[in-house]
């Protein structure tokens, strides 16, 4: 077994995450190709531990180096079909780093992300939004077709999300297209309770500066 597998949280017999969330930041900083790419490949590996760990310390590198996963984008859209939540979690924040530097995988992989959504749990859908916004933050044609999912979903979803998911979706919205998302955010606001209220109260306050 490489040196690098060795290094896994559960191969070090370890309950906690620390041992993937410092071989994540050792590979990004020595820029090891040929270690993430063992990583990668262990994303399929028939042990769940094993797998579940490398998919781990995929997303902690794409959140520090979003670059050195994208290789291994469709990958992750392959893995959104996985029976295991975690592994479509971890999957899907793997994606909302990769759509930073090539949205145009996410774009014409839309379909198959949104679907991953209807049985995703809240890590997921977490991730799902910043996935979109990433995207539609690219250019006008992605931006066009992302924002109405954006807004709709910001007009239905649960009021415990709303604060989070609009912050999630900051990077989709500019100075020309900030109205209804300003909109929808006051309209909602005024049924939050206090502390819901004063934090969605803050994004306005970001989004009206854009």
């Amino acid at each position: 077994m490489s040196e690098v597998l060795k290094r896994l949280a559960y191969l070090q017999t370890r309950r906690d995450r620390t041992p993937n969330l410092d071989l994540a930041r050792d590979l990004a900083a020595q820029q090891d190709k040929a270690g993430i790419r063992k990583i990668a490949q262990n994303m399929h590996n028939e042990n769940k531990n094993i797998h579940s760990d490398c998919i781990h310390v995929m997303y902690e590198i794409g959140i520090i180096e979003p670059g050195l996963i994208e290789p291994y984008g469709e990958d992750f859209i392959k893995l959104l079909k996985s029976r295991h939540s975690n592994m479509v979690s971890g999957a899907m924040t793997a994606l909302a780093e990769i759509a930073k530097v090539n949205p145009e995988l996410i774009f014409s992989n839309l379909d198959a992300i949104k679907r991953a959504t209807k049985e995703g749990d809240e890590i997921t859908i977490d991730a799902f939004i910043s996935t979109l916004a990433n995207t539609a933050s690219a250019n006008e044609e992605y931006n066009a077709k992302i924002l109405p999912h954006l807004i709709e979903h910001l007009s239905t979803c649960r009021p415990g999300d709303l604060a989070q998911h609009a912050e999630s979706m900051l990077p989709a919205f500019d100075e020309f297209n900030k109205d209804d998302f300003v909109k929808v955010l006051k309209k909602r606001q005024q049924k939050l309770d206090s502390a819901a209220f004063t934090r969605l109260g803050r994004i306005i306050r970001l989004a009206e500066k854009l």
